[in-house]
């Protein structure tokens, strides 16, 4: 197995991209509540692994899919956490990991998660697996180092840090991220890319999370 899909109980994906994701995974990781959302969309198919302290979760369904169940009750992370701990140590094989479902209906849940995206390479050891967070409004994904980005021409990206001290220079954006100081975080948000490669130089490895639609 190559690709995993961890759905989150946030906004269910509605466009075509991040819905194409979820019905090409091959597994899926439902956390907690979300479990319901996936029946909906496919009442045949069970999860992988539905994950979670189950609070959300109705006691019929936790009965009905009592074999898939993980739960776990500690409350240090959350279950998107929880979710991807479980895939990287009981399918180590994985090498895409996306996270839908993780936005939406919620800014707290929606600011969380996409911190916790940006802290993963320092929690976890990913190797070279690839995580990504898909929704209806765009893609968010993780570099730690200089790198080439294959976007394409005119593309909104928006970049953020918690590392005040990092410095990127860039080519291949309209506005260049040579002066930013990662302070604040809206300081390298709502640029666009002119090129269709975007080459970022970091000044020392670091986690900066893109957001790209």
């Amino acid at each position: 197995m190559n690709s995993v899909v961890i759905l989150g109980n946030g906004a269910f994906p509605t466009e075509p991209y991040p819905v194409y994701l979820l019905d090409s995974a091959e597994g899926v990781v439902c956390c907690d509540g979300a479990l319901e959302k996936w029946l909906k969309h496919n009442a045949s198919a069970a999860p992988l692994a539905v994950i979670g302290d189950m609070d959300s979760l109705s006691a019929q369904l936790q009965e009905r899919f009592s074999s898939v169940l993980v739960k776990v009750d500690e409350q240090d992370d959350n279950d998107q956490t929880k979710a991807l701990r479980w895939v990287l140590e009981n399918h180590p094989e994985v090498t895409e990991i996306v996270f839908l479902g993780a936005t939406g209906l919620r800014e707290d849940h929606t600011i969380g998660n996409l911190g916790l995206l940006m802290d993963y390479p320092r929690q976890f050891d990913l190797g070279e697996r690839r995580l990504s967070m898909v929704s209806d409004f765009g893609t968010a994904f993780v570099i730690t180092d200089t790198c080439d980005l294959h976007l394409g021409e005119g593309r909104r990206i928006s970049l953020f840090s918690a590392d005040n001290s990092l410095r990127i220079t860039s080519e291949g954006l309209q506005w260049p991220l040579d002066d930013v100081v990662f302070d604040a975080w809206w300081k390298a948000t709502l640029n666009r890319t002119v090129s269709p490669i975007v080459s970022l130089h970091f000044s020392h490895p670091s986690a900066a999370l893109v957001l790209v639609d």
